[in-house]
């Protein structure tokens, strides 16, 4: 099992399989458990039942559990899709970070947790070369399936420790955009890599890119209506 270092217990999960076609790893996964306890999340994640599975586990006091090989193809993504590539988890490391998700219990991720989660991120870019832009949100690659890990993750924290890409979001200006200034926005964020059509309309695909997109970059005003400031921001982000 090819693994990092950093991880202080290995519990094999039953869900894994040889990346297809010989895929490199050029991304990394970053998910929430959605569970009360990480021993649960564990439980899950290593079960042959429960169809799902994943790189590594990062619990709330920073501690790193191992679980799939970094050879081999985790079921993490599911449905997804990034650059035009529909089989993300073939291209890709998934790490589950403990946290109960959306919802009453729904809080902001502990400062040793992000600590850990940045190492681990650190560890793995170095040895298989991974840009920064290429640390994204489940919701990115899954917009509208899924909002993990959500706006109480502290993307711009974990810029501050080398991990992942990121510029401070435009001033809020939420008049929606239109015409050519909606295209432009759906240009810019089909070439950053999300999976989006150049339509001019705020269609549905476009409502659900945009709310992944704000999650993301401009987690303050989370939206799925495209405004000024979130074209602002993805001119910022993609410059």
């Amino acid at each position: 099992m090819i693994g990092s270092p950093l991880a202080g217990h290995i519990r094999p999960a039953a869900n894994s399989e040889p990346r297809r076609d010989g895929r490199p790893v050029d991304m990394i996964i970053l998910h929430y458990t959605g569970m009360d306890s990480a021993a649960a999340a564990c439980d899950l994640l290593c079960s042959p039942h429960g169809q799902v599975s994943c790189h590594y586990l990062v619990d709330e006091e920073g501690g790193i559990i191992q679980m799939v090989g970094e050879e081999k193809r985790a079921w993490h993504a599911g449905v997804s899709a990034w650059q035009g590539e529909t089989d993300t988890n073939s291209r890709s490391i998934g790490i589950e970070i403990q946290n109960p998700g959306h919802g009453p219990r729904y809080r902001d991720f502990p400062a040793s947790q992000m600590e850990a989660v940045a190492a681990l991120c650190r560890d793995i870019s170095s040895r298989h070369a991974i840009p920064p832009r290429h640390v994204l949100a489940h919701s990115d690659v899954a917009p509208g399936r899924k909002i993990d890990p959500g706006e109480r993750f502290d993307w711009a924290f974990l810029h501050r420790l080398g991990v992942g890409h990121w510029v401070p979001p435009a001033a809020l200006d939420p008049i929606p955009l239109q015409g050519a200034a909606l295209s432009r926005f759906q240009t810019l964020l089909a070439g950053y890599g999300y999976g989006l059509a150049v339509t001019g309309l705020v269609d549905d695909q476009t409502r659900r890119v945009t709310d992944a997109f704000t999650r993301h970059f401009r987690p303050d005003h989370v939206t799925d209506t495209p405004d000024l400031s979130a074209l602002a921001t993805a001119e910022r982000l993609t410059a």
